[in-house]
């Protein structure tokens, strides 16, 4: 049985411990915001806070999540509502086919956490490893430090 917080909310799951993480929370506990990509932790796609900080959720089997406490893209929302950075993603219009968008939103939060006001070459870096195929990197990097400058 692997037990961790989910979006705020207790969960427990009697799955196999190698169970990638991904698959638990898209199949067996309905988030839909994490997304399978490349399978090998090389795209983005499929990040998740673990404890504030972003992972893989491909790679990562259900048992490092026991204990833990897992945001994903729905955890961010305030009272229903887009979250600050959600919020600037929406009027930096920073999505197009929306694939990535949860990972990259989530690899922002992390930094955005550790450091509230990133230059745009902090923000570039922090967000180097999450692939978008649409090419809206310009508006991804607008939108976060946006929601660094509060809105």
């Amino acid at each position: 049985m692997t037990r961790f917080t989910l979006n705020g909310r207790a969960v427990q799951v009697d799955l196999p411990a190698s169970e990638p993480l991904l698959q638990v929370l898209a199949n067996d506990l309905g988030a839909d915001g994490p997304k399978y990509g490349c399978g090998k932790a090389q795209c983005g796609s499929c990040t998740v806070l673990m404890d504030g900080n972003p992972v893989r959720s491909c790679v990562l089997p259900l048992s490092a999540a026991d204990g833990r406490t897992v945001t994903t893209l729905a955890g961010l929302t305030e009272g229903g509502r887009p979250g600050r950075l959600q919020q600037a993603f929406i009027d930096e219009q920073a999505a197009q086919c929306g694939y990535c968008t949860s990972g990259i939103i989530l690899q922002a939060q992390a930094l955005l956490q550790r450091n509230p006001k990133p230059s745009d070459a902090q923000v570039r870096s922090a967000l180097d490893g999450n692939l978008c195929r649409c090419g809206a990197h310009n508006r991804i990097v607008r939108a976060v430090l946006r929601a660094a400058r509060g809105g």
